[in-house]
């Protein structure tokens, strides 16, 4: 996985503390958030023709074309 997606797969991970264990699990709503958010700053910051975003977003998060 993507170094940037794993950061933000990390960040997504709910720890809860049920006493005699500790629970860890994604909050895919959280992850999804996080995924907009990154995708809206990278677009914030590309070009204002708007034709370069979506090399812009696939170079971010390392998906091939």
């Amino acid at each position: 996985m993507n170094e940037l997606i794993t950061k933000l797969y990390d960040k997504a991970i709910v720890i809860e503390d049920g006493g005699d264990y500790v629970f860890e699990e994604l909050d895919p709503v959280k992850f999804a958030e996080l995924i907009v958010r990154e995708c809206a700053r990278v677009a914030d910051i590309s070009d204002d023709s708007g034709i370069w975003i979506g090399k812009t977003l696939l170079t971010h998060f390392g998906v091939e074309e």
